[in-house]
């Protein structure tokens, strides 16, 4: 295991790197946006997993953090972060005592806890969970506003059926209505900025019809959050979204990396690699030491990426532990013992894969290890 002050070259392999002066720049520029725009940063954390990574976000001016379950937000309350949303439905009778009773721990910590709700059934499962633990949490109504997943209609698909939630969750005490949960998934990867747009403007005017209707009917709605990597800046620009979930933007992944850019937004750099040795070489390829066990392949692929930009080389699908490198441009493949550093397509199930991050300070070329960082929510499942 790498040390403080290591080298590069006693970073064993396949590892998880982080970049920690590009993970620094991608965590000021998001920060400063959402400071400029006026809203909330709740960053997601299900896709970096870290008690440490969630309080520097923190730190630099987030509110809190999103988990999807509730055993991340049990691991991630144990390492100090008292702000939790779990933007989630939670009904399974023993998740849901665990989630109220953590309620508890973090109101006597002086934090607090969210959850989603989009079903009756889920609020009165909720308000039992937290009446038996003698606790109180902020709900969200989530509404589906174009992911086709969880979510209650919005009002302006089928009128009340968000706000007969609603008036269930106020009629609680035990459950403060925190307002509403609008995040669109699907429009996160359209690669063309247009094509988000435009999935954003639906979305947008989803959640203001259902907001709309909520305080029409004398009903607070205190926040309309959500937005990802791939969209916050449209959602911050049509005024309705109150809070901002992106969480990728940390470490950009290749697959957010393919996303056409706008010029006016800030520019996220890629902090998350693998980094990968090869181990066997041939005349016209390698293989490096890092196959499907050490990068997730949902969103396909990782990319090669060369620090000094001097050589292109194609990644293949060489099955559970190895990955076959071949030259894009003409030259040689890499010799026996060289080292590359992978983008991975999707970070948040390659986190998920490892203990911990090796963070480097200094580059990829000629920095040093600074620290270790645990992945303290690795296989929080539940």
């Amino acid at each position: 295991m790498p040390r403080p002050g290591d080298p590069l070259s006693a970073i064993d392999t396949p590892a998880l790197v982080l970049d920690l002066d590009a993970m620094e720049r991608n965590l000021a520029r998001m920060a400063a946006f959402a400071r400029s725009a006026g809203l909330r940063l709740r960053p997601h954390a299900k896709m970096h997993k870290s008690a440490e990574l969630a309080r520097l976000q923190v730190a630099a001016g987030a509110v809190g953090v999103c988990v999807q379950k509730t055993a991340e937000a049990e691991a991630l309350a144990a390492g100090g972060v008292l702000d939790l949303y779990v933007s989630n439905e939670v009904v399974a009778p023993g998740k849901l005592a665990r989630l109220a009773a953590l309620a508890r721990d973090l109101g006597s910590r002086g934090g607090r806890l969210g959850v989603a709700v989009d079903s009756a059934d889920g609020v009165a499962r909720l308000d039992a969970a937290l009446r038996e633990a003698a606790a109180v949490a902020d709900v969200f109504v989530e509404i589906d506003v174009g992911q086709g997943r969880c979510g209650a209609p919005p009002a302006d698909r089928e009128p009340g059926a968000a706000l007969a939630l609603a008036r269930q969750v106020a009629a609680s005490p035990r459950m403060r209505l925190a307002g509403l949960q609008a995040y669109n998934g699907k429009a996160q990867h359209l690669r063309a900025v247009e094509a988000r747009r435009a999935a954003v403007a639906a979305s947008a005017a989803s959640a203001r019809a259902t907001r709309e209707a909520l305080l029409g009917a004398g009903l607070p709605c205190p926040l309309v959050t959500g937005a990802g990597t791939g969209s916050y800046f449209l959602e911050a620009a049509l005024g309705v979204h109150g809070e901002l979930q992106a969480g990728s933007y940390l470490f950009m992944d290749r697959d957010y990396g393919d996303n056409e850019g706008d010029p006016a937004h800030p520019h996220f750099e890629h902090a998350l690699f693998v980094l990968a040795e090869v181990m066997s070489a041939g005349s016209a390829h390698a293989v490096v030491d890092a196959g499907h066990k050490s990068h997730a392949v949902d969103s396909g692929l990782p990319r090669v990426h060369d620090p000094a930009g001097r050589r292109r080389l194609a990644f293949e699908n060489g099955g559970d532990e190895h990955g076959i490198l071949r030259p894009a441009d003409g030259g040689p493949p890499p010799r026996l013992g060289d080292r590359v550093w992978l983008v991975p397509g999707h970070c948040d199930p390659t986190v998920n894969l490892h203990a911990r991050y090796v963070g480097v300070r200094g580059g990829l070329l000629a920095g040093r290890v600074e620290r270790l960082i645990a992945i303290d929510a690795r296989g929080a499942l539940t």
